[in-house]
């Protein structure tokens, strides 16, 4: 009797991980069309609305394939819309992907990609532009405001690591934290002096860029932008298995031949570039990376190699709606794209905590 289980486990088992395999693939296929189709939908919503049809002649006219728009409707669609969009998307998975990579480094199920004082940085580097008008020259295909904005985050960066830096060159989650609080913190103090000694319009321009938006990105910052989340993506898939071997502690990973510190020091620079990247272009825009990863985990699991392409694909579809939302559900103006994603992510977030408590 033994020895007949002992031949038919293996058996079992096969069949199982073939429908396992299948499934995801479905929901991997299924995702990518769904996003495709909020692309084409992005598009043509708006205070023009579009058909779907028009939208397709647009860009056929554009690509010299004989479509029969007018200039003033292939401009909306090709030059000020369809950059947005692919913005959005990029922007959610970036921040999708860099959440579910720092609550598995850290440990920290409320690690989001803004833990490391990211956003603190970013935001005293465009205070001083949109304050006191320092710098006039953008970088890169990037404005003045977005290259003050990266270039604080970066500076507020190196700051964390090294405060969080041991003597012998490893990154201690615990102590990066605080050091990104502290950090954080500590850029806000001089960002609210700036805005206090301003003139008195500062503060809504401040406010403006704090609450994010996708709608000032054109295809000149575009492709530094896909380039950044597309470059994040492959390196953190890459480290897949040993994100997994991080989720039983930093011993286990030790022990399953992982070197911690190396590891460690790669995926925490590349996902806070890309987050610096995304504040730069876009602002701040909260809990897409701290639901997203929370969400995604209570359906697909644990294993980042089946968990990292679904998080972006969620994160790319969340905030291409939002976007949508925020243009389109006033008429008279257009809601920040910071505030749509807290709307849905709070209660999300809430929701979320209460499951997960029910379960334990």
């Amino acid at each position: 009797m033994l020895d007949r289980r002992a031949h038919t486990a293996p058996v079992a088992a096969g069949p199982a991980r073939t429908r396992a395999r299948i499934g995801f693939s479905l929901l991997l296929a299924v995702l990518a069309a769904a996003l495709v189709f909020s692309a084409a939908a992005g598009v043509a919503i708006g205070s023009a609305d579009l058909s779907l049809g028009t939208v397709a002649r647009a860009l056929a006219g554009r690509l010299h394939l004989g479509g029969d728009v007018d200039t003033l409707t292939e401009h909306i669609v090709v030059d000020m819309r369809l950059p947005r969009v692919l913005a959005a998307a990029a922007v959610g998975a970036g921040l999708a992907l860099s959440g579910a990579v720092l609550q598995s480094l850290t440990g920290n199920v409320l690690a989001d990609p803004y833990i490391l004082g990211m956003s603190g940085g970013a935001s005293l580097g465009a205070v001083i532009v949109l304050t006191t008008g320092v710098g006039s020259i953008g970088l890169l295909a990037l404005s003045a405001v977005s290259t003050a904005a990266f270039a604080g985050g970066l500076i507020a960066l190196l700051l964390v690591f090294a405060i969080a830096t041991s003597r012998s060159g490893a990154l201690v989650p615990g102590r990066l934290i605080l050091a990104g609080v502290a950090v954080g913190q500590l850029a806000a103090a001089v960002t609210s002096a700036l805005i206090y000694f301003a003139d008195h319009n500062a503060a809504g321009r401040v406010l403006r860029w704090t609450l994010g938006s996708v709608a000032g990105v054109r295809w000149s910052g575009l492709w530094l932008l896909l380039g950044g989340v597309a470059v994040t993506t492959v390196v953190v898939l890459s480290y897949a298995r040993t994100l997994d071997a991080f989720s039983f502690g930093e011993r286990a990973a030790m022990g399953l031949g992982t070197d911690v510190v190396r590891t460690r020091w790669i995926l925490y620079t590349v996902v806070s570039l890309c987050t610096a990247l995304l504040v730069a272009q876009a602002g701040i825009i909260g809990f897409v990376g701290l639901v997203v990863p929370h969400a995604v985990r209570l359906i697909i699991g644990p294993l980042h190699a089946r968990l990292l392409p679904i998080v972006a694909l969620v994160g790319a579809l969340l905030l291409v709606w939002a976007d949508i939302a925020a243009r389109s559900v006033l008429a008279d103006r257009e809601l920040p794209l910071g505030l749509v994603t807290a709307l849905v992510g709070v209660p999300a977030f809430i929701w979320l905590l209460r499951r997960q408590g029910a379960r334990s």
